[in-house]
């Protein structure tokens, strides 16, 4: 991803407020139903868009670790988290 595109992202807390604004208004009950569908539909969008960017968080997290040589190996976090 480009640094331009980065900067045209919106923050993850913000789509994470947006999300969890759109189910109050659905748990509330007073939404039209039209409108009930249209916030589903977005929160999807929204919880998709969230579930990628962790995912993407995830693939980025390494750990550099040192083997029983000295040499720096560069390791999953996981990995490096759950002594394999």
């Amino acid at each position: 991803m480009t640094k331009d595109k980065m900067k045209d992202q919106e923050p993850f807390e913000k789509i994470l407020e947006r999300l969890e604004q759109n189910v109050q208004k659905l748990e509330s009950g007073d939404v039209p139903l039209e409108n009930a569908i249209e916030l589903f539909e977005e929160g999807i969008r929204l919880s998709r868009e969230l579930n990628s960017r962790l995912s993407a968080a995830e693939e980025k997290i390494k750990q550099l670790t040192k083997d029983s040589s000295g040499n720096l190996n560069l390791t999953d976090f996981e990995e490096a988290d759950n002594g394999e």
